[in-house]
């Protein structure tokens, strides 16, 4: 089920995660920023974000997703992506010029390089504020009822993303 999502980015930038953490939203604010510049450079597309909002639970309902650890002095926890088919079509489309036929390893490592993207330019971001950031290699995930496991004691915080009427999902966590 797709929802519609609140500020687009004329606000550009999100609420702070519901703890109030300048470090998290300062984190929050550069993912944010990182998918603004992939979507618009990369695939000539604008994405809504939605309100950051605490995730109830690890399972997912369907699609792939990436998980990527990111760990600095100052904090240390992992970002992760979920994207459902549609959305996962419409990038596909966008970045490689084909559909994605499946929900597969094939699907799940497209997923892995968009998570390699976001956090690699949100680490970029944080580097100019002060804030070094090492990165993992993301764990790919996909299937009904597959689980993201963020391995941190954090609340993970679900950021909605809408892009041309297809829903997609960011995950945070960070301690």
């Amino acid at each position: 089920m797709e929802r519609k999502v609140g500020a687009k980015r004329s606000a550009k930038k999100v609420a702070s995660p519901s703890d109030g953490s300048q470090r998290d939203a300062i984190i929050l604010n550069a993912l944010v920023d990182s998918l603004h510049t992939i979507f618009e450079t990369m695939m000539n597309t604008k994405v809504e974000m939605g309100a950051p909002i605490p995730k109830p639970a690890n399972t997912v309902q369907s699609g792939v997703s990436a998980l990527i650890g990111m760990n600095a002095h100052q904090a240390r926890g992992s970002v992760a992506i979920t994207l459902p088919m549609p959305a996962l079509n419409e990038i596909s489309r966008k970045l490689l010029g084909e559909e994605v036929t499946a929900i597969d390893m094939d699907a799940a490592g497209l997923a892995g390089e968009l998570s390699n993207m976001l956090a690699g330019v949100a680490k970029r971001i944080l580097s100019e504020q002060g804030m070094e950031f090492d990165m993992q290699t993301p764990q790919m995930m996909h299937g009904d009822g597959h689980e993201i496991e963020h391995h941190h004691d954090g609340q993970t915080m679900l950021l909605p993303v809408n892009m041309n009427g297809h829903e997609f999902f960011i995950e945070l966590n960070f301690v």
